[in-house]
């Protein structure tokens, strides 16, 4: 097992290379909503990342809604810059072109996008994008479930399996113990089939249907979160080997010291598996990207495995309370430690996790990650507090008087439930119990005595289970402690729903660093010796009030630039108006506004040279447009100069 798990974590560790998680579009070419003379050779996009592009991650799509592009995707990256593009065809037409891109970010999760620019002059378009976000619909709420399902599998497998070994090793016996760890093993491996299979669509077209598209399924294991999965699935094959000699050869074995040099073997493979499958998710998402990866994704797994053991032990302690004859008290007590030492752990992690994926006071409270993350910190209090309350009545089972106890602590007067049977077993053969009503005759009356022995010892022992439980069920200790880890059980069940999606949510640092690049402002990313040209329309709200600036910037760096405004209806004609002006500002340094007062070349066209930006940065442009005696607009956008 020890090869086994080395060798796959070894193949994913190959194909992880460092990026940041949730790449960002921080740049186009043409810019969203500029209008240029000629069509272009090619359209790019600059990410903020490094991203996985399959043959239909950038489509170009001309007024009619038919495919400009040529279908190849260019690889334009340059050292650090992440870019790609993909070929126009030749004899493009005027009008409004419209490019819708998707793709996968580093870190696994789907992103996508669309813009504008326009050949010529802007045109009426008949394209329709679909409102389906990446990742969404039936098919992102499935992925979602499977995802979730897929952690509670692994805490339940991997925190029941630890909480018999080094807790209570005579729960490997007990069937409910039994039941809900195999469950858990097929709860994790039914969900990853489950994502594997919905992976393709997931970051695709969307379609369940595509399910069963075998092409796709094959793209999906070449990729990284493909063979992750598949790791996964390999690694549950061992792990249904531990669960099998857990409850198995363990569970028989009687010799102290066999049981001891198993417990050893089961524990030291039982802890590379685990750390085996957590590491399936520490290298395809979020742990494998951004800054410190090779610290990041061992703190990963840490992180999963004291979930795993906290939750997953608590959960099998649930069982044990409610279902199983008698628990121990010294098993409760083992627990309380191990849970105490996991939530250190948690901590630990926690914290390393937030200051990476966070970075700053602002990201904690002004994106969505950070405002999960607070939740996910509440409920962590929360659940700590409840824990509070189950040691102290873990201290009063542990403070009271021996022979006292009716569990967990000692075994009940009556014995195991075995035990019970078998006394009722050889009782029913000599004396029965005359106070105890005869039962009903399940044949004829020559049926043999043995048959109605083992009729009674079975009532017997099912009465005796009953009186043993309800005598267990009236002791104050025992029932304060089950209330206490049910509801510790049910904020978890919380808990892990939050984890859940916040590991599909774009991480606050990243989504403040792609809002300083430009990736969310409604601005155009300058390109080095470039035009900057934006689309600004407006309305002045009275006659032939409608229409749009184009605003072109020329080179578009800092330095002198020449200034040329376009002011046309919204038919694409010239509009001529009485007057047009211009402000700059550089908000970040202080700088302006900048007036600027463009002079009318003709109808429609405006123009001013030398216009001097004196900082690189993002410059807001304040554009006032009169179009009659009293009628009159003020519009902004950001442009980012080089």
């Amino acid at each position: 097992m020890l090869v086994l798990a080395a060798a796959l974590l070894g193949v994913l560790l190959a194909g992880a290379a460092p990026a940041s998680a949730h790449a960002a579009l921080t740049g186009s070419d043409p810019k969203d909503g500029a209008v240029v003379a000629t069509a272009p050779e090619e359209v790019g996009l600059t990410f903020s990342e490094q991203v996985a592009m399959s043959a239909d991650s950038i489509r170009v799509l001309d007024p009619s809604g038919r495919r400009a592009d040529t279908g190849e995707i260019i690889d334009l990256c340059s050292g650090a810059v992440v870019k790609y593009g993909v070929a126009l065809r030749a004899g493009l037409p005027d009008g409004t072109y419209t490019v819708a891109w998707q793709t996968v970010s580093a870190d696994s999760h789907p992103i996508a996008g669309a813009f504008t620019f326009s050949i010529g002059a802007p045109s009426a378009t008949s394209v329709a994008l679909p409102e389906q976000t990446p990742g969404g619909g039936v098919v992102g709420a499935l992925y979602g479930i499977a995802r979730y399902l897929s952690y509670a599998g692994f805490a339940v497998l991997v925190g029941g399996g630890a909480f018999v070994l080094l807790c209570w090793p005579r729960g490997a016996g007990v069937r409910p113990v039994q039941q809900t760890v195999v469950r858990g093993w097929l709860a994790l491996t039914g969900a990853t089939l489950v994502m594997l299979l919905l992976r393709g669509p997931y970051t695709g077209s969307g379609r369940l249907a595509d399910v069963f598209d075998l092409a796709g399924l094959q793209a999906v294991l070449q990729t990284k979160t493909g063979a992750a999965l598949t790791s996964r699935l390999l690694l549950l094959g061992a792990a249904a080997l531990f669960v099998a000699v857990l409850f198995g050869a363990y569970a028989r074995r009687t010799d102290p010291k066999e049981r001891k040099d198993l417990a050893f073997g089961l524990g030291l493979g039982g802890t590379v598996v685990a750390a085996g499958v957590a590491g399936t998710w520490a290298l395809a998402e979020h742990a494998s990207t951004g800054i410190q990866p090779g610290i990041a994704m061992p703190v990963d797994i840490l992180h999963l495995l004291a979930v795993a053991a906290w939750l997953g032990g608590l959960t099998t302690l649930l069982v044990a309370l409610y279902r199983a004859p008698s628990v121990e008290r010294a098993a409760v007590e083992r627990f309380s430690r191990v849970a105490f030492a996991s939530v250190a752990v948690l901590v630990a992690t926690g914290l390393y996790q937030s200051w990476r994926q966070v970075g700053s006071w602002s990201a904690l409270t002004g994106t969505r990650y950070g405002q999960l993350l607070l939740v996910k910190i509440g409920l962590m209090g929360v659940l700590v507090g409840i824990a509070w309350i189950s040691r102290r009545w873990t201290r009063r089972l542990a403070e009271r008087p021996a022979g006292t106890e009716t569990a967990p602590g000692t075994e009940t007067a009556a014995g195991t439930e075995a035990e019970v049977g078998a006394a009722a077993a050889a009782d029913a053969e000599t004396d029965p119990d005359p106070g105890e009503e005869e039962p009903e005759e399940q044949g004829p009356q020559e049926a043999p005595d043995a048959e109605r022995a083992a009729q009674l010892a079975r009532q017997r022992a099912a009465m005796a289970t009953a009186r043993r439980k309800k005598a267990r069920d009236a002791d104050p200790e025992r029932t304060g402690l089950r209330r206490s880890v049910l509801t510790e059980a049910a904020v978890a069940v919380v808990l892990l729903a939050v984890t859940t999606v916040l590991t599909s949510t774009e991480p606050g640092r990243t989504e403040e660093e792609a809002a300083r690049a430009g990736g969310t402002t409604a601005g155009s990313a300058a390109v080095p010796d470039r035009p900057v040209d934006i689309r600004l329309p407006f309305d002045t709200g009275g006659a032939d009030g409608q229409g749009v600036v184009r605003l072109s910037l020329d080179p578009g760096r800092t330095g002198a630039n020449a200034l040329h405004l376009f002011v046309e209806r919204p038919d694409g004609k010239p509009l001529d108006v009485p007057e047009i002006k211009v402000n700059l500002t550089l908000e970040e340094k202080g700088v302006g506004p900048l007036p600027v007062a463009p002079d009318r070349i003709q109808a429609g066209h405006w123009s001013a040279s030398g216009v001097q930006l004196p900082l690189p940065g993002d410059w807001r442009v304040q554009v006032t447009v009169r179009t009659s005696e009293i009628d009159q607009t003020t519009i902004e956008k950001n442009i980012k100069i080089g």
